[in-house]
């Protein structure tokens, strides 16, 4: 049975971009550079393996591509791969100058198990600059339909084939060569378009000053327009240097992202090794509605010959070869978190500045509980007065405390109030609140600790009351403060409570990514050093509703000790709504990214205390706990959302945006999912 720790069970495709040593003119010695890598991708058992263009010949040979006694050992050496891949588990395409019909060709030669697949003729041949092909070769424009004789055997000739693994891991791929990517319109686009979903380059490509950038880009934009892994791998050391100079550039980018990439100017083989995710570009093009229509407008001149053939997946435990963020929501990388904090922040002024604009309105209503949540709407609140020239008094902010507000949050929304110069003001709830519980013959108006659902949202729902009569007494909108974490779990009271404002700036703003958007705050400038503080202070704070008053040993309400951890229920909330993976994917994702500490990168300004990591058996607790409350137990309240901007492309929740669904469904399909194909320990 294929292991649960395998990424070819959770359709992963394992992708090697390689770089062999080349020998000018010597197919023997080519070959044997190209079946030592082979073997180290045997080994660490690739899917797929991409070689440089020309690369049993050697690419910047000029006329010798004419002689017989090269092309003749070419052929033999591909006979040398096709009888030694009998062996070996990768498919490969290589690089190879062949005859046909008394024309030369620069073609891609795909071999997996002892069989010689097809062969792709390069389509365009640059003939400026640096660049002499059409010298010595031909163009495959109008080679499709055909075979070819080579190695002797015949195989499927053409621009027009692609190649479709079948079996459990099944994938499609299409080759490409060098200049093929460079022109406006790729022939991988077309591919792509008929449903190739990895596209390969072989390429020579030499190097010169900031070359390398522009191939990242390239690669990065195809794989995006094209919703696509492509892999490129270009020559590297041991070509021909009588002109030129090869930096042996190979990587694997999926959506953009890069995933892999070779040491440049290696005077080793290299080769850049990562597992694409399929069902990641499977999900992104059924979603893009575009893609599809892209490819009905193009189906008059899209023709491939699709040649099928069997791929046997392994079935053991294998590593996952590519980074898989902790913090879907929060990049590790400093420097992207930094421009997404930028822009989630400037998004969230912008909307509430407009939609304040729009209603004629000068005055903002918002509760403040000294938590992260108030605490980021209360400075966006702030940079929107300033943002529209307006006073920050015009701020109205009330802290409510209730019966289990504690000293340090009460204190810390004071701080907050004063620090940022907004109009504070308080008011305690807890007499309405007991008024309440005792006209509805609540126990715990008589001094019973019952302190059950109602009596925690006669408080929220007083709160939400108060600011909603606040706003009419005023002149004013009410500021919203749940996050896009607490709508995805239900964890908010409905109707009269904090589920409900006049537009929510945190809407879509994810409970890991709002700690960073703070700190980003703080550290801005555009707060004096006593606010800096308080906002550090804020994020040291447990999270919790302060609804129930502490125990007898002290301890305060915890969010996540009922809900989960919300660093896990990111994730979990990610991959189901941006993706809609099965609960087995996510989970598997979950464990590679949270099973062990030093795996991977951290974000910037993480506590070493939050460094933590989860097992297995937690993350399956947690994930059943997430599914439960987000497919069963709380879409109505997502169903009527008030206004707020999208603000990542992990998306929203509103159903004007990015997720609609009915209030009544059962979670039944994704526990059963999750329970028959996740094992409670690793």
């Amino acid at each position: 049975m294929p292991s649960f720790f395998s990424p070819y069970s959770h359709e992963f495709v394992r992708l090697a971009a390689c770089v062999p040593h080349v020998a000018v003119a010597d197919p023997r010695q080519n070959a044997e550079n190209v079946l030592e890598l082979l073997a180290a991708g045997d080994k660490a058992r690739v899917a797929l393996m991409v070689f440089p263009e020309l690369g049993l010949s050697a690419y910047a040979i000029d006329d010798l591509l004419f002689q017989d006694a090269v092309l003749d050992e070419v052929e033999r050496q591909l006979d040398r791969l096709i009888s030694a891949s009998r062996g070996l588990f990768p498919i490969f395409a290589v690089g190879a100058p062949l005859r046909h019909r008394g024309r030369l060709y620069n073609c891609g030669v795909i071999v997996h198990r002892g069989q010689l697949l097809g062969v792709v003729p390069k389509v365009y041949l640059p003939n400026y600059r640096e660049f002499y092909e059409q010298r010595q070769l031909t163009s495959g424009e109008d080679v499709v339909g055909q075979a070819i004789a080579v190695a002797g055997g015949e195989a499927p000739f053409g621009r027009d084939l692609l190649f479709a693994a079948q079996g459990r891991a099944a994938f499609t791929f299409h080759i490409e060569i060098c200049e093929d990517l460079w022109v406006p319109h790729p022939p991988s686009t077309d591919a792509a378009l008929a449903g190739a979903e990895i596209l390969l380059n072989l390429s020579a490509s030499n190097i010169t000053i900031g070359k390398a950038e522009m191939r990242r880009l390239l690669c990065a934009s195809q794989s995006a327009r094209c919703i696509a892994a492509y892999a490129y791998s270009a020559a590297g050391a041991g070509e021909s240097t009588t002109d030129l100079a090869w930096d042996g550039q190979a990587g694997i980018f999926e959506l953009s992202d890069m995933l892999a990439e070779t040491e440049r100017f290696s005077p080793d083989p290299e080769m850049a090794v990562a597992d694409v995710d399929l069902g990641r570009i499977r999900q992104e093009r059924m979603r893009t509605n575009t893609f599809g229509d892209n490819a009905r407008a193009s189906a008059d001149w899209l023709y491939f010959r699709c040649i099928a053939f069997e791929f046997a997946a392994p079935d053991e435990p294998l590593e996952l070869r590519r980074t898989v963020e902790r913090f879907p929501y929060v990049p590790a990388d400093p420097a992207m978190l930094r421009e997404n904090c930028y822009e989630a922040y400037n998004i969230q002024v912008q909307g509430l500045a407009q939609r304040l604009k729009a209603t004629g309105l000068q005055k903002l209503v918002i509760g403040v509980s000294g938590g992260l949540d108030s605490t980021q709407a209360l400075i966006v609140s702030a940079r929107v007065m300033d943002r529209l020239g307006m006073p920050r008094s015009n701020v109205l902010a009330h802290t409510l405390p209730g019966f289990a507000t504690s000293k340090t949050t009460k204190a810390n929304a004071w701080r907050l109030m004063r620090a940022l110069g907004v109009s504070g003001a308080e008011i305690d709830i807890r007499p309405a609140a007991k008024q309440m519980l005792k006209d509805i013959g609540h126990a715990s108006a008589t001094g019973e600790a019952l302190y059950d659902v109602t009596f925690e949202n006669v408080q929220a729902g007083l709160r939400t009351d108060y600011l909603f009569r606040l706003a009419n007494h005023n002149g004013g909108l009410v500021v919203g403060t749940g996050d896009l974490s607490e709508l995805g779990l239900g964890w908010c009271t409905y109707g009269v409570g904090d589920q409900m404002s006049h537009y929510n700036p945190n809407a879509s703003v994810s409970k890991t990514l709002i700690q960073h958007l703070i700190r980003f705050v703080a550290a801005s400038g555009d707060v004096d050093e006593e606010t800096a503080q308080v906002l550090l202070e804020i994020l040291a704070t447990e999270i919790s509703p302060e609804l129930v008053p502490p125990g007898a040993d002290g301890v305060i309400q915890s969010t996540e000790s009922i809900v989960g951890p919300y660093a896990l229920q990111d994730f979990n909330l990610f991959y189901a709504t941006r993706f809609g993976f099965r609960p087995s994917k996510i989970a598997y994702l979950s464990w590679n990214a949270w099973s062990d500490t030093e795996r991977g990168r951290w974000p910037p300004n993480i506590p070493d205390a939050a460094k933590r990591a989860y097992n297995l058996a937690e993350i399956k607790r947690w994930l059943r706990v997430f599914l439960y409350r987000f497919f069963e137990l709380s879409q109505f309240k997502r169903s009527a959302l008030p206004n707020g901007p999208k603000i990542s492309s992990g998306g929203s929740l509103s159903p004007r945006g990015d997720w609609r669904a009915p209030s009544d469904a059962t979670a039944k399909v994704w526990l059963e999912e999750l329970e028959t194909a996740v094992p409670d320990s690793a």
